[in-house]
């Protein structure tokens, strides 16, 4: 059996040496912190400031081109006609979105309804305001009054027992906020039972063991709960309304911000400013509605973060944690136990 070559054994030396050290390391003071260098990315730094120029180029040459019109936007920004109008898309939206959550909750719950006919119309009513554009509903909403004149109550190809005149559909504010409605409900319903599935059976299960009634269960367990899927949908579809009632020109309602603000651009010839002032204000209510979004996210999410804990010592054994000085595991008694109990998980 050969013996070692002497070069070797020298190069082998500091490798025993450094295992010796690390023993006596692990069995004394804990060994030293690793000081962790996060990798660099040139790149990155470079797409960020070639973003940064681009967007100071394209504001810089906006604010000294005459097209954009900054006098005139600063004219009409806060004249009577514009803020009037906001009001009214304002109101417009709040009510589209009151009877879209109203009409989406009933259309959830005949989803999830045993009886095959409620989840037969309610999956209709889904797949016509999915399926077609909401300009084509409200086209077709703005014309009913003219399809409808007046709606009668009886019995087919009789003369009618009651006839009522179609004053609703004549009205064009509550028209708009008719289409609207029924086209958001049908997405309303989806985010609701999407909600309301999200949350275990038993949790359901375990509410009717302690006696708590349909009514209980839905407010204190399922709900609650089901508000964390649906909240942040929800306020998407806010915001997205808010836009949406720019399109109530089909059938046909002017009143609105977009529409008044197209109406004094056709008279004064001033397209650009005029939109420019519509896109201020409707980036105005949208921040307001982010904001409260986030609030009301922030709401519902509690108790559902990790809980944040302090850096906690790294030579703080079990008899630190108990109050017991100098016991096992305590700072500087060797081969104490590493857990966290009395008894340790070593």
């Amino acid at each position: 059996m050969s013996e070692p070559e002497p070069g070797r054994m020298i190069e082998a030396e500091p490798a025993r040496k450094r295992r010796a050290g690390r023993a006596v390391d692990d069995d004394g003071a804990p060994p030293e912190a690793i000081v962790a260098i996060p990798l660099r990315h040139p790149w990155r730094n470079v797409v960020a400031v070639l973003l940064i120029i681009g967007l100071a180029v394209f504001v810089l040459d906006a604010a000294q081109r005459p097209d954009y019109g900054w006098a005139d936007v600063g004219k009409y920004i806060f004249d009577r006609r514009i803020s009037q109008a906001a009001w009214v898309t304002l109101w417009l939206t709040i009510y589209a979105m009151i009877g879209a959550i109203v009409i989406g909750l009933l259309l959830a719950i005949m989803r999830l309804s045993p009886n095959p006919v409620l989840k037969s119309i309610a999956w209709l009513y889904i797949w016509i305001f999915r399926g077609t554009p909401v300009y084509v509903q409200l086209v077709f909403w703005g014309i009913v009054a003219l399809i409808y004149p007046v709606f009668t109550l009886g019995i087919p190809f009789m003369d009618p027992w009651v006839t009522i005149p179609n004053e609703v559909f004549t009205n064009l504010f509550i028209t708009a906020v008719i289409g609207l409605a029924l086209n958001e409900a049908a997405y309303m319903s989806e985010i609701v039972r999407a909600g309301l599935l999200s949350v275990d059976e038993g949790q359901a299960e375990a509410s009717t063991a302690l006696a708590m009634s349909w009514g209980q269960t839905m407010r204190y367990v399922v709900v609650p709960q089901a508000m964390k899927i649906i909240i942040p949908p929800t306020g998407n579809e806010v915001i997205s309304m808010l836009k949406t009632t720019s399109l109530v020109a089909a059938i046909p309602l002017s009143v609105d911000l977009y529409g008044v603000s197209r109406g004094i651009s056709a008279v004064t010839f001033t397209p650009v400013p005029l939109l420019i002032v519509a896109s201020l204000w409707y980036l105005l209510f949208t921040s307001v509605l982010m904001v409260g979004q986030h609030f009301i996210e922030k709401r519902f999410s509690r108790g559902t973060g990790r809980a944040k804990t302090g850096k906690e010592s790294t030579t703080a054994g079990p008899a630190a944690v108990s109050g017991v000085p100098g016991g096992p595991g305590a700072p500087g008694v060797p081969g104490g136990p590493l857990g966290n109990d009395f008894g340790g998980k070593g």
